[in-house]
């Protein structure tokens, strides 16, 4: 009995038992895990307050609603919104897309690609916040990433909603972190599958190429360059005009022309995109070799004459984000690895500098909705959009405008009316959905696109409308 209050019967106090350490995946994975799980939040919520307030911002996300919906089913991408017959491969070279056609098909919504690109986000920020921790330290490590994931690039890709470049964004985190870390094959295996994302990222594949030769790795270096000039080169001239119902690379004109004249070389919105870059990573970037892979995309940008194109907002800017935290992270490093005491400062404050830049810009980037009474209002023209959408027939072809095409595209053929397309059994306006105004009502866009074809008019509210087949 005695022994049971003692060590062997000595009546000494039985040692403490030592604490268990967390298992080593959750100490890894737990914080990068949660700065993922909190940016996916984030962004699914702005997604469905765009959702349910009838916010659709472009065509986008009608086409590759249609495209998955292609996929799932397993047939050719023809999407109609783009035309009669026409096969978006065509159009982008991104057939990388059809391995989210699964997950479309379990379901089978417009709201699904929303969510898919707001996890491709958030997948990034985990793998870029892991790497964050293990190079600049815990607490900074997690600033950085969520600097990251809430980033204005990403944002700006978020307000308008899907597009193919979600997928670049996880697979350039995870290569330039693998390059980071010297892991030189892991770097050409996340980095190699980009070729398929979209046709100008071969290029961004064949500067990181060029940084990995930078970094001493000649051979492996020169074969990913390669493969990714290669498949720029099959993309542009063989693919897509084979696909292209014009035979030729549908955006070959961007290149050149008016952004090319010195008032648009030095467009004032061309600078707010570097500067921007600039200021996210306290210009750390510019002590890292990575940074070079931000010269593709800004240059074919930059010599557009689209000066859609130039300035920070859309989605044209997600593929740098990723670009840019790795340099940053990667020129802390070196950094504070130098023998100048002013490198190793400013090595040392530009990543909390760039978390603080970050939560300082977001009262001014999309996501300041949440935090607003503006999220609790609703549309007050929603409910005559929902009449619209109610009195469509199950199954019918629509022709319209982006008021309501992305509520339709699961279960209608949708056609665009700014194409020449086959009669349909419905046409559906909007007031703001982008029909000239010279169009008129519903009734004269139908005899106007179709005289051949008698339509009736079934809504008509405040130009919110729609006419079918008499």
């Amino acid at each position: 009995m005695q022994a049971a209050q003692g060590q062997a019967g000595t009546g000494a106090p039985l040692a403490p038992r030592p604490r268990r350490a967390p298992p080593r995946l959750l100490r890894e994975w737990g914080w990068p895990l949660a700065a993922g799980a909190l940016v996916l939040l984030a962004y699914t919520l702005y997604s469905a307050w765009q959702w349910n307030v009838f916010t659709i911002k472009s065509w986008d996300l009608g086409i590759f609603t249609q495209l998955l919906r292609q996929y799932a089913t397993l047939q050719p991408p023809i999407v109609p919104i783009k035309g009669p017959g026409f096969n978006l491969l065509g159009d982008h070279f991104h057939p990388l897309l059809a391995i989210l056609a699964p997950a479309y098909g379990l379901f089978p919504h417009a709201f699904t690609l929303l969510v898919l690109q707001n996890l491709c986000f958030a997948v990034a920020t985990t793998v870029l916040t892991w790497a964050a921790r293990r190079h600049l330290g815990p607490a900074i490590g997690i600033a950085t990433g969520l600097a990251f994931g809430l980033s204005w690039g990403l944002q700006y890709a978020v307000e308008a909603q899907f597009h193919e470049v979600a997928l670049a964004v996880p697979l350039l985190a995870a290569s330039l972190v693998a390059l980071i870390d010297r892991r030189w094959w892991w770097t050409v295996a996340w980095a190699a599958p980009l070729v398929f994302v979209k046709e100008d990222l071969g290029l961004t594949v064949a500067v990181i190429g060029v940084v990995l030769a930078i970094r001493g790795q000649r051979w492996i270096g020169a074969a990913l360059a390669g493969w990714g000039v290669v498949w720029f080169a099959l993309a542009v001239l063989v693919i897509l005009p084979a696909l292209n119902p014009s035979g030729e690379w549908a955006y070959s004109g961007n290149l050149g022309g008016t952004g090319l004249d010195p008032a648009a070389l030095f467009d004032p919105r061309k600078g707010q995109t570097v500067l921007l870059l600039l200021i996210a990573t306290a210009g750390m970037l510019l002590r890292s070799p990575l940074a070079l892979a931000l010269l593709p995309t800004l240059a074919w940008r930059f010599l557009s004459g689209n000066s859609g194109y130039w300035g920070p907002e859309w989605h044209y800017s997600a593929v740098l984000m990723p670009i840019a935290f790795t340099a940053l992270i990667d020129g802390a490093s070196l950094a504070q690895c130098s023998s100048r005491r002013a490198w190793r400062l400013w090595g040392r404050l530009a990543p909390p500098a760039a978390a603080a830049i970050a939560l300082a810009l977001l009262p001014l980037l999309p996501l300041r909705v949440l935090a607003t009474p503006e999220v609790f209002a609703a549309n007050p023209d929603a409910g005559r959009i929902e009449a619209v959408l109610a009195a469509v027939p199950p199954g019918a072809s629509v022709e319209t405008d982006i008021t309501y095409m992305s509520y339709l595209v699961d279960d209608h053929t949708v056609y665009w009316l700014g194409n020449k397309n086959p009669a349909p059994d419905c046409i559906a306006i909007g007031p703001a959905g982008g029909t000239p105004a010279a169009w008129g009502s519903v009734a004269q866009v139908a005899q106007l696109l179709h005289p051949e074809t008698p339509y009736r008019l079934v809504v008509e509210d405040a130009g919110y409308s729609l006419a079918c087949r008499a």
